[in-house]
């Protein structure tokens, strides 16, 4: 049931945030906007500041992500969380 609800969330804020464009170049891409940007807010709401803590709370949790996310290559790094933010466009939010 919880895991049905957190789906539904995370399809919420694919939703919300699905017509943003990645900035990155496809063949650089190792992990999905959509899990960046879930991974992101998650951490804030819990009330990290700076990209590392992001990725620390990111890692601290990777099982819980596990359960609605892909990671493939599992957290992204600081510098991904770093660059992938700072580039979105701010007008799309």
């Amino acid at each position: 049931m919880i895991i049905l609800e957190i789906a539904m969330q995370v399809t919420t804020l694919s939703n919300a945030f699905g017509h943003l464009t990645d900035p990155r170049v496809n063949r650089t891409k190792q992990y999905a906007l959509i899990d960046i940007l879930t991974i992101s807010i998650c951490a804030v709401i819990c009330g990290c500041e700076g990209f590392n803590a992001i990725e620390e709370y990111g890692q601290s949790k990777e099982d819980w992500f596990r359960q609605f996310l892909d990671l493939p290559n599992g957290i992204p790094s600081h510098d991904t969380f770093n660059d992938v933010i700072n580039r979105l466009d701010p007008q799309e939010f």
